[in-house]
């Protein structure tokens, strides 16, 4: 039940320092994500567009995209191709372009976090791996513990206190041995850091190993195939630690070496909370690199990441792309998530609310111009999340005064 592998090596994504293929890797000797490499050439003469057409799987139908080289490692619950979804009332109360949302919460776990877990989890099962450990700010855990159950693997994860409650039940339920923290997502992942030696978990903390971003990565791949290989103009991605930005910018990478798409490429926009923008601040001052936020705060949980070790990564990616960093505040999350569920019946996540908050501003700044086709990255479900109290009545004992409904 082999398949062909195209991996070649694993490369630093800061020095190019080259690693050895078909081992357990975390970060580089730099510290530093490492970035997976294939031989796209054999890879390319591997597959073709016909054959996706005929394969009806999720992100497992990228395959050879991806480093798993046994079908009997890949985990799978059910994955599906997520919708775009166009919003027309809303395009036309605008007055700007066409609006895609891409719904990944009609993935298993209610997230986009299936696509990196998945990836990790089926490379953790290859590898032999029994035990592995996160910090998460709720989805990452979530999708881990139900992807590690499914392989039989034992899972620790970390979320900070303030973590939605929904979130950390369904990582209890899944399976995952759950501990709450007084702290952020960073603070959990020292945790997870200092607990690798002494308890002998694999970390699969964001880009602290390769393969989260392989899975990723298929977000990008999907897009393009969808829109019958031709890419949007701007893309917002909602950013904490980045890691689906990064993998969409190398998928198209990959897509062009094997002829598969040209050589233009969406302006990336990396989406962050005005109370936790570190991307942002670095990228307005013209720095790869984005020191700690202090006191982070948002309603938008996901993106509550107060330093990324991809930082440099994400930055590259934006400036490459001429895109830009942006922060919306978190009233105007809150209002673009009521605005799009009322508008066109999008339940968006608040990390999802937050990219069309992002997109709103930037058409009104003019950052984005009234013909761009752009695509809204929803990373959740909002059933996840709290939504408002709902307090009106009717006494079915008294008489109806109907005149309430009109």
């Amino acid at each position: 039940m082999s398949e062909a592998s195209f991996v070649t090596h694993l490369e630093c994504s800061l020095t190019g320092k080259t690693y050895e293929a078909g081992k357990v890797h975390g970060l580089s000797e730099a510290g530093k994500p490492l970035l997976v490499r294939y031989d796209l050439e054999a890879l390319g003469k591997a597959v073709s567009k016909r054959d996706l057409l005929r394969r009806t799987e999720g992100f497992w139908r990228y395959h050879e995209f991806l480093p798993v080289a046994k079908v009997e490692n890949r985990v799978s619950l059910g994955e599906v191709v997520t919708p775009l979804i166009r919003t027309p009332r809303i395009e036309a109360k605008l007055g700007g372009g066409e609006i895609l949302v891409k719904d990944e919460g009609r993935l298993p776990t209610g997230s986009f976090k299936a696509r990196g877990l998945a990836l990790a989890v089926s490379m953790a099962k290859e590898f032999g791996l029994k035990h592995l450990a996160m910090p998460t700010n709720g989805n990452a855990g979530a999708a881990m513990a139900a992807y590690a159950s499914r392989a039989g693997m034992k899972t620790t994860i970390f979320c900070p206190d303030d973590t939605p409650g929904v979130n950390v039940e369904e990582i209890a339920l899944q399976g995952g041995d759950v501990y709450l923290v007084n702290g952020l997502i960073n603070d959990c992942g020292k945790i997870v850091g200092e607990g690798k030696e002494k308890v002998g978990w694999f970390d699969v903390s964001t880009l602290k190993e390769p393969y989260r971003i392989e899975g990723k990565k298929t977000m990008g791949l999907e897009l393009a195939e969808q829109l019958n290989w031709e890419l949007p103009d701007v893309i917002f991605y909602p950013t904490g630690g980045g890691t689906g930005l990064i993998g969409m910018w190398k998928a198209f990478d990959e897509l062009e070496a094997i002829g598969w798409i040209g050589s233009e490429r969406p302006r990336m926009v990396a989406v962050q909370a005005t109370g936790c923008a570190p991307i942002v601040r670095a990228w307005e001052k013209g720095e790869e690199h984005a020191p700690l936020w202090e006191n982070a705060h948002t309603i938008a949980s996901g993106i509550r990441v107060p330093v990324a070790v991809g930082d440099f990564l994400i930055i590259r990616a934006v400036n490459e792309s001429n895109g830009f960093a942006i922060a919306v505040e978190d009233e105007a999350i809150a209002d673009a998530q009521v605005e799009m569920a009322k508008e066109e019946g999008l339940l968006l996540c608040p990390e999802g609310a937050a990219t069309y908050a992002a997109y709103r501003q930037s058409l009104a700044d003019g950052r984005v111009s009234k013909s761009d086709r752009v695509v809204l990255f929803n990373c959740a479900t909002g059933l996840k999340y709290p939504m408002p109290e709902v307090t009106n009545f009717v006494d079915r004992t008294k008489p109806v005064d109907y005149s309430r409904f009109m």
